[in-house]
């Protein structure tokens, strides 16, 4: 009971009439009427968790090896199905009853194993008591009659066995319910978007009580001092990012705001920013911010990233600026990265702590109180397909100024959760990017409403800017392998910088071992298949090599991991054909700052299209057959919106916001089947060691391998479930994990 009084009153600190809070949330499903969404959910929170009071539930408690035949939720909807309940609940004007139920089903949103419609499947024996008459569960009908006016609940509930009929006629009502409920999306959206509201508002009111409770904070004092925090200001953006920035920069790389970058800040509260590599988008982007913040209240600034490493580059260039306490970095393994950062800080970390163990109990909740992050689009996007520690967020990201960064790169499932984000949640959106196909443009700005900048009218404005896109940047060469093999050895023994870029792990290993053979630098290698403390290192030493080259030879041999996260400057380019926005992203990493007059591209067609369509690789040879000797980065755009692949229309279906009552859970990324994540044996003592000792460097020994055939049981090592162990005979610290048997040193090949 008071864990529901808890929960209930949490929602009212956080959601108060009046605060900044409050107006966002509840602006961000569209809602009018914040005492309606604010009743309900206040009656969700007092129901959310009466389901657990069942026998299966209390066993439990005393029995961890014990299951649980229902889950608790459901046993909720249950008792909140119960005609007498539901027509008591009806009678009051201010609930809405089919919201209370849906937010109250499933506040915990796991996948159900069978599909949709898997409420009240038992697990195990399939029979439990209700105890619906318990004392405690009274309490809570009379705390919900005193927050409605109703008159108090006089019905006996039945305390028998679920599957008797005593029950029957609720069970059915619930999904006679539920699938009416469905209809609502299509003819009263307002009805749908409050049960989103109030199901996300039942999940983080939960979130904040539990954790609150287990680490015996103050509910309210909390509340008061991080969710109603001071707004942030635009001279706050300039003091905390901006002006360290500019000085981190320094005289010889910072002249001055760039008309391109005062002009992001006009495009309005949702903008489509479309501009090539060395235009000084992040800090266009930082200036969007910046405007947005003199013009409505905002709490948080957050730039999203597709990857690890450019959310990592975002946080060390720009937000580890903001005051210590106020930036966070958020993706998978950021414990690790501050932790590798800290040993040797940049300028923006020094004498900064980001680390803070009880904050880390919190969970989700310890990110509430940071202004600036720099994170993966999975954090925060997250919750449009039901993930927990995205709905967690939600009052972060419906609080702030959002900056999605390298849109191009997204695959259909995440392209597909922007899209139904942008159409659906009310939110100031800037999206980022090089170059985007036609469709994908038309998307954004016909079918989003975002404002593309700048058009071609602002761009004849921007003169040196329009120069620099029309420039000849490249001068493009196709060939085949073989002869571009011959013209990297030359270009590395006349003093060049060569990048090397294949599609697949297998080639990358192959032709670097090939490679060593005929130069006489070291030839940098750069994939996925790496540890990640061997991953950062072999990042590290390829920017270092190309930047320590400008008088002398580097070579390095990557795949696409190449494209968004090395910033480097080659003066040679090769690459196997890939899609085309692929493709510009790789021709980006050579002359990237115009310190030449052209950098020469090598393309040729790789031996199969795997991992690509090969619908895609046939758009690829299009697009650079009309290439001319000479390009530019103009060219490459116009060639993009020319020659890329139509792909259809987001479908618009996403697991939060379509699942009704259910909370089904989807997927933000395409699956990816191949890899998994393992650790090799020789590491497994070390990973156990660090995990007792909460040491992040843990993160430092996971990699991915290909998991139908390298990655094995982790039965009886003590690793949790979703790591596996692979071979470490297999893995080089130069060439990372090795598939293919004749890449092996003799002694470890596979005998016939």
């Amino acid at each position: 009971m008071q864990h529901l009084v808890d929960t209930s009153n949490a929602a009212a600190l956080i959601f108060r009439a009046g605060t900044r809070q409050a107006a966002r949330f509840t602006g961000f499903f569209g809602l009018q009427d914040h005492s309606g969404f604010l009743v309900n959910l206040r009656v969700a929170a007092l129901f959310h968790d009466v389901g657990k009071a069942n026998s299966g539930f209390q066993e439990r408690l005393f029995s961890p090896s014990g299951l649980q035949p229902f889950r608790h939720e459901h046993l909720s909807a249950l008792l909140l199905s119960e005609p007498r309940v539901r027509r008591w609940l009806a009678g009051s004007p201010l609930l809405d009853v089919d919201v209370i139920t849906a937010a109250v089903l499933r506040p915990h949103p796991k996948a159900p194993s069978g599909g949709d419609w898997a409420v009240l499947d038992a697990r195990g024996a399939g029979s439990v008591r209700l105890a619906f008459d318990d004392e405690q569960i009274r309490q809570a009908f009379q705390r919900v009659a005193d927050l409605t006016n109703l008159p108090i609940f006089v019905g006996e509930l039945p305390s028998s066995r679920y599957v008797d009929e005593a029950w029957g006629e609720a069970y059915n009502e619930l999904f006679r319910n539920a699938h009416q409920f469905s209809a609502v999306q299509k003819t009263k959206p307002e009805r749908w978007n409050l049960m989103l509201a109030v199901k996300a508002g039942v999940i983080i009111a939960d979130s904040v009580a539990s954790g609150l409770w287990r680490e015996q904070h103050d509910l309210e004092g909390w509340i008061d001092e991080v969710v109603h925090s001071a707004d942030v200001s635009a001279s706050d953006i300039a003091t905390n990012i901006l002006q360290k920035r500019i000085v981190e920069l320094g005289p010889q790389r910072w002249k001055g705001w760039h008309g391109f970058q005062e002009g992001a800040a006009t495009v309005g509260r949702r903008g489509l920013l479309l501009a090539g590599c060395g235009a000084g988008k992040t800090l266009a982007a930082w200036r969007w911010a910046q405007s947005v913040a003199a013009t409505e209240r905002i709490g948080r600034v957050i730039f999203l990233y597709p990857t690890r490493g450019t959310a990592t580059e975002g946080f060390r260039d720009y937000v580890a600026h903001a005051p210590e306490g106020e930036s966070a970095l958020v993706h998978g393994t950021s414990a690790y990265e501050l932790q590798g950062m800290q040993e040797n800080p940049p300028e923006s970390m020094k004498g900064k702590t980001f680390d803070d163990e009880a904050a880390e109990r919190l969970f989700s909740l310890a990110l509430w109180d940071k202004r600036y992050f720099s994170a993966t689009v999975d954090q925060f996007l997250g919750f449009i397909e039901h993930s927990y520690g995205g709905l967690c967020l939600l009052p972060a990201l419906a609080d702030a100024a959002i900056v999605f960064d390298e849109i191009h790169s997204y695959d259909p499932r995440m392209w597909n959760a922007l899209v139904t984000f942008l159409q659906r949640f009310d939110v100031p959106v800037l999206c980022m990017t090089a170059t985007l196909p036609t469709g994908r443009r038309d998307a954004l700005v016909k079918g989003c409403g975002l404002q593309a900048y700048p058009s071609q009218i602002e761009m004849d404005a921007l003169q040196d800017l329009s120069e620099k896109e029309s420039r000849p940047r490249y001068r493009h060469i196709s060939t085949t392998r073989d002869e571009a093999f011959t013209a990297a050895v030359e270009a590395v023994k006349n003093g060049e910088r060569v990048l090397w870029v294949v599609n697949t792990v297998r080639r990358c290993q192959e032709l670097a071992r090939s490679l060593a053979l005929c130069v006489d630098v070291d030839v940098g290698v750069y994939h996925s298949r790496f540890k990640l403390v061997d991953r950062q290192r072999k990042h590290r030493e390829t920017v270092d090599a190309f930047k320590g080259a400008e008088q002398g030879a580097a070579i390095a041999v990557t795949t696409q991991v190449c494209e968004m996260s090395l910033d480097l400057d080659a003066d040679v380019l090769i690459t196997e054909h890939a899609p085309i926005s692929s493709l510009v992203q790789r021709f980006g990493r050579a002359n990237r700052h115009l310190k030449r007059d052209r950098a020469r591209l090598f393309t040729y067609a790789p031996e199969r299209p795997a991992p690509y369509e090969p619908d895609d690789l046939t758009a690829a040879e299009a697009f650079l057959a009309n290439l001319n000797e000479d390009v530019s980065q103009r060219d490459l755009a116009e060639g993009l919106e020319r020659f890329a692949r139509q792909e259809r229309a987001a479908s618009g279906f996403t697991a939060f916001v379509d699942s009704g009552y259910y909370a089904v859970a989807g997927a933000l990324r395409d699956g990816d089947d191949i890899g998994a994540p393992v650790v090799l044996n020789c590491d497994i003592a070390a990973y156990l060691e660090m995990t007792r000792r909460n040491d992040p460097a843990r993160d430092g020994l996971v990699l991915s391998v290909p998991k139908k055939k390298f990655a094995q049981s982790n039965d009886a090592t003590g690793l949790p479930f979703w790591l596996k162990v692979a071979d470490s005979a297999r893995y080089d610290v130069h060439l990372g994990f090795i598939v293919d048997d004749e890449l092996l040193p003799p002694a470890q090949q596979e005998k016939p």
